[in-house]
């Protein structure tokens, strides 16, 4: 199972395209509501999160923990306890950490970026703490994925699909949405 978290002002098309993405690579996905079910993007878009109360603890069977960007939506995530319990989980049980254009940020915040390649959107790179920014579209270094931004989603979410698919679905999925690359 992989969660996608969703907080106010979250970045649209990062959440929704690579919830898309990995359904289509057969990975099962929640969206989770940080404050609520009904969350609202940063360009007015709502959503209705499958869950809104989950604890990292009673999820058997976590797989990846997703982390939008978006303004204000990272600095929502980066202060949500549920979502911090999370990224702490992951890490503890080596689960994969996914993190997509402001969202390397927390990351970074939390020193888990560091001596690793990382990318993010532009003018977040100094919250990277100690990363090898690559400036990538997407990238991944051991259990982290990062992602640039909203025009490079589709790499980020194949990358997903990669780790926890392998490549030969990855491609699969890719040449079917006529993904460039």
């Amino acid at each position: 199972m992989v969660y996608v978290f969703l907080a106010e002002g979250f970045e649209e098309v990062e959440a929704l395209a690579t919830v898309d993405v990995l359904r289509r690579c057969g990975i099962q996905v929640q969206t989770v509501g940080v404050g609520g079910t009904t969350v609202t993007g940063s360009h007015g878009i709502s959503a209705c999160a499958d869950l809104e109360d989950v604890h990292a603890t009673k999820c058997d069977g976590l797989e990846a923990v997703v982390l939008p960007g978006g303004m204000p939506g990272t600095l929502h995530l980066e202060q949500s306890e549920i979502v911090q319990s999370f990224i702490d989980y992951a890490v503890r049980h080596e689960i994969l950490l996914c993190a997509i254009c402001a969202a390397p940020s927390i990351l970074g915040h939390l020193g888990l970026l560091a001596g690793k390649k990382a990318t993010c959107f532009p003018g977040f790179e100094e919250q990277l703490t100690g990363a090898q920014v690559t400036g990538e579209p997407a990238v991944q270094d051991g259990k982290i994925i990062t992602g640039k931004g909203a025009g490079c989603v589709f790499e980020f979410a194949l990358l997903i699909g990669q780790a926890l698919q392998g490549a030969q679905k990855a491609d699969e999925i890719r040449k079917s949405m006529q993904c460039i690359g």
